[in-house]
């Protein structure tokens, strides 16, 4: 686009400078300096405008190699700029910004490296609508193979956010490389969007207090979590493979959510035992989480409440029905 640019600038500079040349040495109007320098750059062979002086034939030499070499810069960068795919990028690059304004509630992943690609993955599994924020070509290249939503630049800049909607994102995951630059974007993406909920990447147990301080939500360690997976392998095998079956697997007939009771739910006011939700829709009913307390092990005499998050399991199907009463 520069080099387009570039070539438009320098035929328009040898039309104007034509244009005044013909003006100030010849004395002509501007129509026929328009005129007469428009069939000269163009080498169309018209006859003169009017009869010309000894310095209006130099200038008009001059402006011949001038133009004639504005035109051959001019084509040379179109036809480059054609062949080389920019024009395809620059188009698919506008439909992409077109895509990505129109977003509306969905997930901002930032840093697409060893664990943001996961995460990628996974919301693409699920199906919910995100876009990527990277400045590595290798993994915008990733990206755009994948058909995910991606934008180009760096994140800890507020107009980088600002341009994947953040203002009206749901949810948004970090995931760079430092914790300094995790800590930034939880910093900057709150203040842009008080309601965002943020997860962040941290390198160390350390660093987690300050990156919940900057703003977000939830602070996950990869290296903590994956050595306590490690450990649970080695001393629980079982108890590993049916978690991983559960949250990890593509082809699962069973699934973990987390479910939000409405306040005209037919739930909400019913203890577990009488809302019978285990014999009506086939899901168990593994936890209840109320007021930021997880009661992770709910008796049948546990009364429900308008606004409590249950955590269940079961089949989509089973889980689209307890979602309707919910």
């Amino acid at each position: 686009m520069r080099r387009a640019k570039t070539a438009a600038l320098l035929l328009f500079a040898v039309l104007l400078a034509g244009t005044l040349g013909y003006m100030v040495i010849e004395g002509w109007s501007v129509l026929d300096s328009v005129y007469m320098t428009v069939i000269t750059v163009a080498t169309v062979g018209f006859r003169e405008v009017h009869p010309l002086s000894t310095a209006g034939h130099w200038f008009t030499i001059v402006l011949i190699f001038a133009g004639v070499g504005g035109i051959a810069y001019s084509i040379g960068t179109i036809a480059d700029f054609m062949v080389e795919g920019h024009l395809r990028e620059l188009l698919e690059g506008r439909r992409m910004a077109k895509r990505i304004e129109d977003l509306r509630d969905h997930y901002v992943v930032v840093g697409m490296g060893r664990v943001g690609s996961v995460v990628c993955r996974t919301l693409g599994e699920q199906g919910v609508p995100f876009i990527v924020v990277d400045q590595c070509e290798e993994c915008i290249a990733d990206a755009e193979e994948h058909g995910w939503l991606y934008l180009q630049g760096d994140a800890t800049s507020e107009e980088v956010l600002e341009a994947a909607g953040v203002t009206r994102a749901k949810g948004l995951v970090t995931a760079l490389d430092t914790d300094a630059d995790n800590l930034f974007v939880a910093l900057t993406a709150r203040g842009m969007n008080p309601r965002l909920y943020i997860v962040a990447r941290s390198s160390s147990l350390a660093s987690e207090s300050k990156i919940l301080r900057s703003g977000a939500d939830r602070v996950i360690t990869p290296n903590v979590i994956g050595g306590r997976r490690m450990a649970t392998s080695l001393l629980n095998p079982a108890v590993s493979d049916y978690l991983d079956t559960v949250t990890h697997s593509v082809e699962l007939e069973y699934r973990l959510e987390a479910l939000n009771i409405g306040e005209s739910s037919s739930l909400a006011g019913r203890a577990i035992g009488e809302a019978r939700v285990r014999d009506v829709t086939g899901a168990f009913i593994l936890a209840v989480s109320s007021g930021g307390v997880m009661d992770s092990n709910p008796s049948s005499e546990r009364v429900l409440r308008s606004g409590d998050e249950l955590v269940v399991l079961g089949t989509r199907s089973q889980l689209d029905a307890l979602a309707a009463m919910m």
